[in-house]
């Protein structure tokens, strides 16, 4: 086996180890933070968690360019002055959003509970925003390992957290916030120490590099608004929902997107070493690697939506009160397909490509999509079924675009496996959703079987250049 093979195996098995036990945490929150707090309350956590989520966008691409341009190369290699002052001009800028954020709205919000979670978000946004330039270096740079273990710590102390607090009878909301807060502190903490050269480097070494970030921003403001267009497709949807609905309808279907979204953490595990082993291939190997990569991430994929059954019949068992919003499980499960296929399959390559303004075309268009639809399903229809389901048809239909753009890139054909999955998506819906017997796991697994029938020549195809990709 050869030293990249080797090299390969471990960082994967750092992430899958990391991403498999933020996986298990995940499931234990999902299964009892629901269980144990009100559906008010619950509701208004994932409030903070849906804003929060968009807290990563307020450095304005600083570290996107960051990644982008510094993606692939050596750490060692790394200007140290140079990052130290990118990094402690990034505290500054951020300390000034933050404090903007908290005195606009505490001018304009007159409800207490959702001005402590903007107040709050402002506080996250500038942790997460320093944690995640540290992270984009040790990623970027190829340090897997220390990546990996700052993921898995936040997701640690987080879960012990949250589950003494409700062990000690806390079943507040705010607490559990707070326990968000202070794993993504010392996470922040245990960054700095990983890239200590750059975070605690001489105050002489300090001076304010306007023509870097300056750099840095405009290269990476396109991706960033891309990953912002991208988060609004379903932001969107979500947010029509918790308008024309109530927070606990949001807190409900939010319990849905979690459950569905759980095997994203594998996909993750994969993405986060993909990127600079991509910029560290020749261009020429690109179309066979992504035939490859496509086949083995798509089979076991499909196959995970079987987990869909024993879990409709677990989790409203186990969660009665959220029995209403489960039922949708059906409609969203399928997500994890084109959310997992754009972010290790398509999203890499794109960046890989630096085509950063068309991932943002593609999520624009989708974005626009996505308001239609949730005009028609919220306001003019105000069908929460409709509106669920537009999520995957919104996700499918940015899948199917992005796909068919860069298939023309590397040039490869991609009509016929777009066709499948979707052939597959829609069985799977109209099977959970109308045929409420084991039936629909036999209708389901027929078509798996056929699937994998049509597809037995590239399965094959991918298991010989596996082979040899390991050999060589």
């Amino acid at each position: 086996m050869n030293n990249k093979a080797i090299t390969f195996i471990k960082n994967f098995s750092y992430t899958l180890s990391s991403n498999l036990i933020s996986l298990i945490i995940s499931s234990v929150l999902i299964l009892i933070v629901p269980k144990l707090i009100g559906v008010e309350d619950y509701g208004y956590w994932q409030l903070y968690l849906f804003y929060s989520s968009y807290v990563g966008f307020l450095h304005f691409g600083w570290n996107d360019g960051i990644y982008l341009r510094y993606g692939g190369k050596e750490y060692k290699e790394l200007n140290k002055d140079l990052f130290f002052s990118q990094f402690w001009m990034l505290f500054i800028f951020q300390m000034i959003i933050g404090a903007i954020i908290i005195g606009v709205s505490t001018f304009f919000s007159s409800d207490s509970n959702r001005l402590f979670i903007f107040n709050i978000t402002a506080v996250c946004m500038l942790i997460v925003n320093l944690r995640l330039m540290l992270l984009f270096i040790l990623e970027g740079t190829n340090r897997i390992k220390e990546y990996a273990k700052i993921t898995l710590m936040e997701r640690v102390i987080y879960c012990c957290l949250i589950l003494f607090f409700l062990l000690i009878g806390i079943r507040e909301f705010k607490i559990l916030i707070y326990a968000d807060i202070i794993g993504k502190f010392i996470t922040l903490l245990y960054a700095a120490y990983c890239c200590r050269e750059i975070v605690f480097n001489k105050v002489s070494s300090f001076y304010f590099n306007v023509k870097e970030t300056v750099k840095n921003v405009s290269v990476g403001i396109k991706l960033m608004f891309a990953n912002i267009a991208s988060m609004f497709i379903i932001g969107v949807v979500r947010f029509g929902i918790e308008r024309t609905w109530d927070v606990a309808t949001f807190g409900k279907v939010s319990l849905v997107m979690s459950v569905s979204s759980l095997m994203m953490v594998f996909i993750n595990a994969v993405g986060i070493i993909m990127f600079p082993v991509l910029r560290r291939t020749s261009e020429d190997k690109l179309p066979t690697l992504y035939a490859t990569m496509k086949t083995f991430l798509m089979v076991p994929l499909l196959a995970v939506l079987i987990v869909f059954y024993p879990l409709a019949i677990i989790l409203p068992a186990w969660l009665p009160q959220y029995k209403e919003g489960l039922m949708y499980m059906a409609l969203l499960f399928p997500m994890c397909i084109y959310e997992g296929k754009m972010a290790l399959l398509i999203n890499t390559y794109l960046k890989t490509l630096r085509k950063e303004k068309m991932m943002l075309m593609i999520n624009l268009a989708s974005v626009v999509l996505s308001i239609i639809l949730t005009i028609l399903f919220t306001i003019v229809l105000k069908n929460l079924s409709l509106a669920i389901v537009s999520i995957v048809v919104l996700l499918a239909f940015r899948s199917a675009l992005a796909e068919v753009y860069l298939s023309k890139l590397l040039n490869v054909s991609v009509f016929k496996d777009i066709f499948l999955e979707l052939a597959m998506t829609l069985i799977f819906i109209l099977a959970g959703w109308f045929v409420t017997s084991w039936i629909g796991v036999a209708i389901y697994l027929a078509a798996y079987g056929l699937y994998l029938f049509i597809q037995r020549r590239d399965i094959n195809a991918t298991f010989r250049s596996i082979k040899q990709l390991v050999r060589k």
